[in-house]
C-alpha cells in the first residue's frame, strides 16, 4: 500500500541508531506515523513544523509503514530569533500530536495549522501590533481545535438571557458566554471574555492592537478547556510542558 500527500511534522523520536518515528498531520490522511531513515543530509526533515511532500508505504494498511519525504518549507529557521514564537510552535505541535487520533481525517485542523504557521513566520519581529496578531491567532487556533474535537465554546450569545450584546464572561461549566449583567454577581467564578474574541471571524487576523492582559485571559480560558476536556483522562494527565511554558512566558 502506498499514498502521496502533503504533511506537517508534529513529532520525531529516535528508533534505533539511524531511524526515527515521525508523526505527520497530512492533508488527506490525517495524523499518520511512519519510520524514516535519517542521515546527516536529511536531518533537517525532522524539524517540527516542516511542510513536506510525504510518501507513505507499507505492505499492509495496519503496519507502521515508512516515509519518503521531500522538504517544501521549514518555519523553524524563520523564527529561531524569537523564543516566544518557538515556544508557540512547539506547543501547537505537541497539542496536536497528543489529542488527534491516528489515521483520522482533520482537513480543517490541517488548514488552520498551515495558516497559523504562515502567520508566525511572516510577522515583523519588532512590531508589537504584529506580535499581537500572531498571539491572537494562537488563541483562535486553540478555540478551533476544541470545536473540531467536539468541545466548542459558544461565545456569541449569553447562556442566561440569550442576548448577543455586552458579553463579558465565559462559564467554565458550560463553555458559554455570559452577559455583564447576568455574570457580575458570579464574576469570581467565571472567565473574563477577552475583547478580541467578541469580534467576527473576519477580524481574527486584523492588526488591531490587543493588550497582554486580554491575550493572557484568552490563553487561560482555552488552556482550562483543553485541560478539562482533552487532557484529564487516561495517560494525558495535563497540558504539554511547552503549552505551560507559553503561558509562563507571557
Amino acid at each position: 500500500m502506498k499514498w502521496l500527500d502533503h504533511g506537517i511534522v508534529l513529532s520525531a523520536r529516535r528508533h534505533g541508531e539511524n531511524s526515527w518515528i515521525l508523526s505527520l498531520l497530512t492533508h488527506d490522511h490525517g495524523r499518520h506515523v511512519g519510520l524514516i531513515r535519517v542521515s546527516k543530509k536529511n536531518q533537517v526533515l525532522l524539524q517540527l513544523g516542516n511542510l513536506v511532500q510525504a510518501s507513505w508505504s507499507a505492505r499492509l494498511p495496519d503496519h507502521l509503514g515508512t516515509w519518503q519525504l521531500e522538504l517544501i518549507s521549514s518555519p523553524l529557521a524563520r523564527i529561531l530569533s524569537d523564543p516566544l514564537k518557538l515556544t508557540a510552535l512547539t506547543s501547537v505541535m505537541h497539542l496536536l500530536n497528543q489529542v488527534l487520533a491516528e489515521r483520522h481525517g482533520y482537513p480543517t485542523i490541517y488548514q488552520s495549522l498551515d495558516s497559523f504557521i504562515q502567520c508566525l513566520v511572516h510577522e515583523t519581529p519588532l512590531d508589537s501590533h504584529h506580535q499581537t496578531r500572531w498571539l491572537k491567532a494562537y488563541v483562535h487556533f486553540e478555540l478551533m481545535l476544541l470545536d473540531q474535537l467536539g468541545y466548542g465554546l459558544d461565545l456569541m450569545t449569553c447562556a442566561v438571557t440569550g442576548q448577543r450584546d455586552n458579553l463579558a464572561f465565559v462559564s467554565p461549566k458550560s463553555g458559554r458566554a455570559v452577559s455583564y449583567e447576568a455574570g457580575l454577581p458570579y464574576k469570581d467564578k467565571l472567565f473574563k471574555l477577552p475583547s478580541f474574541l467578541k469580534q467576527n471571524d473576519d477580524d481574527v487576523h486584523s492588526d488591531l492592537y490587543v493588550d497582554s492582559t486580554a491575550l493572557k485571559e484568552g490563553l487561560k480560558m482555552t488552556g482550562y478547556f483543553l485541560s478539562t476536556n482533552l487532557f484529564s483522562e487516561g495517560s494525558k494527565t495535563g497540558l504539554p510542558t511547552s503549552r505551560l511554558r507559553l503561558w509562563e512566558a507571557l
